[in-house]
């Protein structure tokens, strides 16, 4: 829903002063995306300037432009008008602020150097740095959809030599799931994709998963990328939901959607810079009462005892809902948010112990004998994916150099130098839990049709697009 004055009221919000223009996006994808956004949350009953401004200072805030404290003062009564509740996980950092016994509130707010002058004052340095990331990722490849892909690190230049000195790095999480995804070993068979749908029964057109193919002048070769969620730990998506549906799994640091919670207000769609949000459009093809474990009631769930309930959950192969006894798993129903999830109830053991640590997609990519797919703690060393990184580093090493005097792996001769690795768009702040191994996506990079296409195994890419074909009947069939 758009506002029909040029303003938008939200007081010390500074939305006025954006600096956008015609040929710039705060938007990774590009400004052929933002402008799609624009328009999917004016269908929406949802305020579309609120919802594209919290957008683009969620890229600040995951840059370290302004604080948690700063985001959350500057939309709370914004949100609170539009939705009645201001849930946002940044509303700890927010109440930590107005705890503070120090300076007043009112002199926090409104004093040199306080938010309200910080607002309205962001760093044109800082700013305009994250302008110049936007364009080294080239324009071309944010209209073809891999916008969201390539990275400030693609223009051909030298690459940062993180990846290339030592193993992936490490954070506070305990436990931090994720993906090594080796793009050598892809051969685009979309096994993959059909894994996903089976697993979670997606709807037509509503797709989690994609194999994207493209040429790259830097690269004679046509190249592919596979692309799940990145389950980022800092990401923007969670950060402007107002109602905080979408949220980071403390034991695993997976990112979900509660659909008991989500309001489909999209926002997350719009803040997600790698585009791999869905909203539900229309009835999911499968109804609920044929999902495992939809005899489970949610409320009665939640009451449960931690124990009682994962029993529950086990007994009856419950795919639905996680350990938590939320529902966030499978195909979300109309109206809310789906997203690739890593498998919740598989991580939980609904499934049987076999499947804990693993993934429809990987399962389905080791079927096809590809074996790409790599999925499990990205802190544990002996992890699958930690495993393979240092197989792989130790084969790139050993073709490239010879050891000498039978010198073996250590402190002082490690295989990390030769292995080509890179993360999607990390300059950003997202933090991404995927690495990928093999050629990264330049910014000049042109989708093209991969060696399957989606056609070829049935599978469609729209699915508002699919609706409307029956809605509005486009043919005889």
């Amino acid at each position: 829903m758009s506002r029909d004055d040029d303003s938008c009221g939200h007081g010390s919000c500074g939305c006025g002063d954006n600096d956008n223009t015609a040929d710039e996006s705060f938007h990774p994808m590009g400004a052929d995306y933002e402008d799609e956004m624009r328009e999917m949350l004016d269908d929406t009953e949802y305020d579309t300037e609120l919802g594209m401004d919290m957008a683009e200072d969620s890229m600040r805030l995951i840059q370290g432009e302004i604080s948690e404290a700063e985001f959350h003062e500057k939309y709370n009564d914004a949100v609170l008008e539009e939705f009645d509740v201001d849930d946002r996980p940044t509303v700890d950092a927010f109440e930590e602020m107005h705890a503070d016994d120090g300076e007043s509130i009112f002199g926090k707010l409104t004093g040199e150097g306080g938010i309200a002058d910080k607002l309205a004052n962001l760093d044109t340095e800082m700013n305009q740095s994250r302008r110049d990331t936007m364009k080294k990722m080239g324009a071309g490849a944010a209209a073809l959809g891999l916008g969201g892909v390539a990275s400030a690190q693609s223009s051909g230049d030298p690459k940062d030599d993180e990846y290339g000195a030592s193993p992936i790095d490490q954070t506070e999480t305990d436990v931090q799931m994720g993906m090594v995804i080796d793009l050598e070993r892809c051969d685009g068979c979309l096994e993959c994709v059909v894994g996903c749908i089976e697993e979670n029964q997606t709807s037509t057109g509503a797709n989690w998963m994609y194999v994207l193919a493209y040429e790259d002048e830097n690269t004679e070769q046509e190249n592919l990328l596979v692309r799940p969620c990145q389950h980022c730990s800092n990401a923007p998506c969670e950060k402007v939901c107002p109602v905080r549906a979408r949220h980071t799994r403390e034991k695993d640091g997976i990112v979900l959607t509660n659909y008991e919670t989500c309001i489909g207000c999209r926002y997350c769609q719009v803040a997600c810079p790698y585009g791999v949000n869905y909203f539900q459009w229309g009835e999911p093809d499968v109804p609920y009462d044929e999902l495992p474990g939809s005899e489970n009631d949610y409320e009665q769930l939640k009451q449960m005892p931690d124990e009682e309930r994962n029993q529950q959950l086990v007994e009856t192969n419950d795919h639905i809902h996680d350990g938590r006894g939320q529902w966030n798993d499978m195909r979300p129903p109309q109206g809310v948010m789906g997203k690739c999830t890593y498998c919740p109830s598989r991580q939980d053991g609904h499934q049987g112990e076999e499947k804990v640590g693993t993934t429809a997609c990987q399962d389905a990519c080791d079927a096809a004998g590809m074996s790409a797919i790599h999925f499990g703690d990205m802190h544990d060393p002996e992890s699958r994916p930690q495993q393979f990184l240092r197989q792989r580093a130790e084969l790139e090493y050993e073709q490239d150099t010879e050891l000498d005097n039978g010198e073996e792996w250590g402190e002082t001769v490690t295989p990390w130098g030769k292995l080509s690795a890179f993360k999607l768009l990390e300059d950003l702040g997202t933090n991404p839990n995927v690495v990928y191994l093999g050629n990264e996506p330049g910014p000049d990079a042109e989708q093209v049709e991969g060696p399957v296409t989606y056609e070829q195994i049935g599978v469609e890419d729209n699915r508002k697009h699919h609706l409307d074909q029956f809605t509005f009947g486009t043919g005889d069939d």
